[in-house]
C-alpha cells in the first residue's frame, strides 16, 4: 500500500517536529495508542489497538526515526505484530514546510500487510490506512492548537447534525417512533 497526502497544521515547523518526536504527543494522536515509551534516538515501542474491517487486534511494535534534519523532515521505519490478527510494516517519509497559516507537513507512506489483515482486501486496508492517517492529523492539531481545531470546520458539524437528524427522521418514519 501507498498513500500519500499533505496536511496543514496551525503550528510552526519547530513545534510540530518536537511534537512528532515526543512519545506523550504521539499517545494522545495515535488512534488507539495504549502506550508510547521511547526516545527519538533509540526508537519507540507502542502498543495500538484497532479493529480493521472485522478483525480487532493489540499491536505491539518497534518505529526507529532516520534522517532526521531539525524543523524540516525525518523518516519513520516501523513494524507492528498483532498475533493472529497478523502484521504491519512499513515507513514514512515527513517533510515541513513553513506556510501561512503554519506548517505544511507532507508524507509518504509505503506500507505491507500480512495474515488475517492482509485477507480483507486492498480497499479495506487502504480505507482505513486514510481514516488512521486523517484521525491522527485531526489530533495532532486539536493537540497543537486547540482553537484552530476547534474553528476549523462549522459547515461540516452542521451537515453532520443534519444527517444525524435526516437517520432519526427516517427510523421515526420506519418504526413509528422519535
Amino acid at each position: 500500500m501507498q498513500m500519500s497526502d499533505q496536511k496543514e497544521i496551525a503550528a510552526d515547523p519547530a513545534t510540530v517536529y518536537a511534537a512528532l518526536l515526543s512519545p506523550d504527543v504521539l499517545q494522545a494522536c495515535v488512534p488507539g495508542a495504549q502506550d508510547v515509551t521511547g526516545t527519538p534516538e533509540e526508537g519507540f515501542e507502542a502498543t495500538v489497538t484497532q479493529k480493521v474491517g472485522p478483525v480487532k487486534a493489540t499491536f505491539k511494535g518497534q518505529v526507529t526515526l532516520s534522517d532526521l534534519v531539525d524543523n524540516e523532515k525525518l523518516t519513520i521505519s516501523g513494524e507492528g505484530k498483532g498475533g493472529a490478527a497478523g502484521f504491519a510494516k512499513g515507513g514514512a517519509m515527513v517533510t515541513l514546510a513553513p506556510s501561512g497559516t503554519g506548517t505544511l507537513l507532507s508524507y509518504d507512506v509505503e506500507a505491507k500487510v500480512g495474515g488475517k489483515l492482509a485477507q480483507l482486501g486492498s480497499r479495506i486496508i487502504d480505507g482505513f490506512a486514510k481514516k488512521m492517517a486523517d484521525q491522527f492529523f485531526a489530533n495532532l492539531q486539536a493537540y497543537l492548537a486547540p482553537d484552530a481545531a476547534a474553528g476549523d470546520d462549522p459547515a461540516g458539524e452542521a451537515a453532520e447534525t443534519a444527517a444525524e437528524e435526516s437517520k432519526k427522521g427516517w427510523f421515526s418514519k420506519v418504526t413509528g417512533r422519535g
